[in-house]
């Protein structure tokens, strides 16, 4: 029988104000957050005295069938890492391969208390399989690229409309697609046109990537005579229904055109540091007031789902870049990888925040661990010293995914032999 009221009681949770209480979930929802609430009313009362509620976290960039190709091709720039190692081995990409990369890849994000991604990838329909399989919350686009071809410009569109058709509002509404072209670089003028008219008439979101690397810059403004956003702009593209992940290499005009428009970025630090594309301006981007959210990558660049260890990675940075230790602190970290991920997603309504009458999208951390203690400053310790094998328990949509680091919804140890099977037969390929 599935739960339908789950009542978490004792734990410290991390709203506006801080404080120890209970949380009630009716169905998809939170129902109320109290000091007392009657363990009479819930089908399964989770004890967690010890561990902190929060949030669950929001993956804003990810490719997550990528996880087969993890460490595949490591310490080498993005270009060659792109065209010599990672294009060719997805030309041999099956659906059935993307299936199980997902699989993988939500059972990583579920053990290190994300509840939401925002993926951009091929045979999206069997991302979206399993995605509904792990009970996760999920924005899917197909990665568009036509290089200019006609040909291939209307199958990218062909495809993307298949997926919209098959997997929008899927999942008790857990899945949403939307646009993914994907970036300046390898998409004509025509394609981010359409994008933007077919966005428009059907409502849907935009997810790019842009100026991930100096070179992509250069070669953006020598072929348009503009840099990568003020392009994007003169085509119209850029508008608040877009998330654009990297943000690295921008101008002063570029980012007062960012804010101007209410885009959206994903920042995405281990990605950026590991192909050693460069540091996105992330703490004068916020001083301007513009929503900044983080994403992991996939794990071909990463190596990991983990958005604990990106939190702390995205302050490090910061501080390091700016030779202030006081930028982009505890708090406004942690916010990005919450409402500020939902916010960029367009469900700050829905997710990112723990409020009654939100979805119950949760997460509990044990904070009874060595390396979180003496327990005294619950969001420093999430940021600092928490990692995701800390969360003990997650409930997306109001359904359990994890329950005492135990997986409900996807059998780990078929999915981690599944997924050594398939990477085998990719790279055999």
């Amino acid at each position: 029988m599935e739960t339908k009221s789950i009542l978490i009681k004792n734990a410290v949770i991390i709203a506006d104000k801080i404080k120890k209480g209970s949380l009630l979930t009716e169905n998809d929802r939170i129902a109320e957050i109290n000091d007392k609430i009657d363990p009479k009313n819930a089908d399964e009362v989770i004890d967690a005295e010890g561990k902190v509620l929060i949030p669950g976290l929001v993956n804003t960039h990810t490719h997550l069938s990528m996880s087969l190709m993890r460490g595949l091709a490591d310490d080498l720039p993005l270009d060659t890492w792109l065209n010599d190692h990672i294009w060719p081995v997805e030309a041999n990409l099956q659906g059935k391969h993307c299936y199980v990369g997902a699989l993988l890849a939500c059972a990583e994000m579920i053990k290190s208390g994300t509840t939401c991604f925002n993926d951009m990838y091929f045979f999206m329909d069997s991302v979206a399989k399993a995605a509904d399989e792990a009970g996760i919350r999920g924005m899917l686009s197909h990665g568009m690229i036509d290089f200019a071809d006609e040909d291939k410009r209307k199958a990218e569109f062909k495809e993307t409309e298949r997926i919209i058709e098959k997997c929008h509002n899927t999942a008790e509404g857990r899945i949403k697609v939307v646009y993914g072209p994907h970036s300046p670089y390898t998409c004509s003028e025509e394609l981010l046109r359409k994008v933007r008219r077919q966005a428009d008439k059907k409502g849907l979101r935009i997810h790019i990537h842009v100026s991930e690397t100096q070179k992509e810059v250069e070669d953006v403004s020598e072929a348009h005579g503009k840099r990568p956003f003020e392009y994007l702009d003169e085509v119209g593209i850029l508008g608040p229904d877009v998330l654009a992940a990297h943000a690295v290499w921008l101008s002063e005009n570029e980012m007062d055109l960012i804010k101007e428009r209410g885009v959206k970025l994903s920042h995405n630090p281990s990605s950026n540091m590991k192909l050693a594309s460069g540091i996105s301006p992330v703490s004068q981007l916020l001083k301007k007031g513009v929503c900044v959210s983080l994403g992991t990558d996939g794990a071909a660049s990463n190596n990991s789902l983990d958005l604990f260890e990106e939190m702390k990675t995205a302050a490090l940075l910061q501080k390091v870049q700016t030779l202030d230790p006081t930028v982009l602190n505890a708090g406004e970290v942690f916010k990005m990888a919450t409402s500020q991920g939902a916010s960029a997603l367009g469900l700050e309504n829905e997710i990112g925040t723990i409020e009654v009458g939100k979805k119950a999208d949760l997460a509990l951390v044990n904070m009874k661990k060595p390396s979180l203690t003496p327990f005294r400053n619950p969001v420093s310790h999430l940021v600092y010293s928490a990692r995701g094998a800390d969360v003990d328990t997650v409930i997306c949509n109001g359904k359990l995914l994890m329950k005492d680091r135990e997986l409900q919804t996807i059998d780990e140890a078929r999915v981690i032999a599944m997924a050594e099977e398939a990477s085998q037969d990719l790279l055999s390929n």
